[in-house]
């Protein structure tokens, strides 16, 4: 069962959201908060995901996202929200966010995200992943580590940076999903990293693809 909360401040699609997540099988929603004060201060720790808009009163998403790192740092964060900016995109997946989607996103995506993210992916919408893409290749220079990655493992970090699920990755290289999951792991683990957003930075930092 995957506990979810939302911090939004539009009571309308707060409600929506809670609708969705109490009919939908493998999911508990916990809670809805109108700002990140008050979600900061009602959370209840128990949470796996929080979605969070980026224009709330006073405290934006963005502004609170390493702040609910430090006081919840099991807590996986993704935005959901309008904005499409690419300051603010880039600004949320520094700051730490674990994914980020639109609100525009159908409802079966929003739940396969949410799933996504639990397993240690990074959701986003394929317009936001190709965004982030050509900003990270336009502003991060260029290095020529390889990490000692394998041929294998380098493909799977090429499809990760290209916005590819793991389901998606699987069937463009003929293995199976666990097969992926073991590759990225690996991956992680030899990039010092923790989740596939942190991948993909590294990977274009680095010029690893």
């Amino acid at each position: 069962m995957i506990k979810v909360s939302i911090i939004e401040d539009h009571k309308d699609f707060r409600n929506g959201i809670s609708y969705l997540l109490k009919a939908s099988n493998g999911f508990e929603f916990v809670g809805s908060f109108a700002s990140a004060e008050e979600g900061l201060e009602k959370l209840t720790g128990e949470e796996d995901v929080l979605l969070l808009d980026i224009n709330l009163p006073k405290l934006s998403g963005v502004e609170a996202i390493p702040i609910l790192k430090v006081h919840f740092p099991n807590l996986k964060i993704i935005m959901l929200t309008v904005c499409d900016d690419d300051d603010i995109i880039m600004n949320a997946i520094l700051a730490g966010a674990d994914g980020y989607l639109l609100k525009k996103t159908p409802p079966t995506k929003l739940l396969n995200g949410i799933q996504e993210c639990i397993i240690g992916g990074s959701p986003m919408n394929a317009s936001i992943a190709n965004r982030v893409l050509q900003l990270f290749k336009k502003y991060i220079p260029i290095k020529n580590d390889t990490f000692s990655l394998t041929p294998r493992e380098q493909e799977v970090l090429q499809l990760l940076v290209d916005g590819l699920d793991n389901d998606s990755i699987a069937d463009k290289l003929f293995i199976s999903v666990q097969t992926v999951r073991n590759h990225i792991r690996h991956i992680y683990n030899k990039l010092h990293v923790h989740t596939k957003s942190q991948a993909v930075v590294k990977a274009l930092r680095e010029g690893l693809v």
